[in-house]
């Protein structure tokens, strides 16, 4: 798909580094105002960083594979975002809610409520997703 778009720059997104970086302020400066929540304004895109190592971490539990995605050289870096995950999810529970499928109509309905592919055994797929 992204081969058939026009090709107009190099950058998949297009646009300057300064264009992407006053559109991310302005449309962080129209939330807060939105919401009403100044504390809005404080997230950057490190922020965003930290947020997707986290919850890489908490679906996978592997920190090696986060310390690669990341592209960190000590592990010692990484840690950190076992400790932001259990802060963040320590009320919350390692329970799934697992379902099967073996129709395309019944795949489609579980991914759109949320669930997410396991594996396939049987002609049958499996999904699962966090109570």
């Amino acid at each position: 798909m992204l081969n058939g778009l026009p090709k107009d720059v190099s950058k998949v997104f297009g646009g300057s580094t300064s264009l992407r970086r006053t559109t991310f302020h302005r449309s962080r400066q129209h939330a807060a105002r939105k919401f009403e929540n100044s504390r809005l304004l404080r997230i950057s895109f490190h922020t965003l960083r930290h947020w997707k190592a986290t919850m890489l971490y908490h679906q996978t539990k592997d920190i090696l594979f986060v310390k690669q995605f990341l592209g960190h050289k000590k592990i010692e870096n990484t840690l950190l975002y076992i400790q932001l995950a259990e802060a963040i999810f320590m009320d919350t529970c390692d329970e799934f809610t697992v379902r099967v499928a073996s129709k395309p109509e019944e795949i489609k309905s579980l991914l759109e409520i949320g669930f997410e592919y396991v594996c396939e055994k049987d002609d049958l797929l499996f999904f699962r997703k966090r109570k």
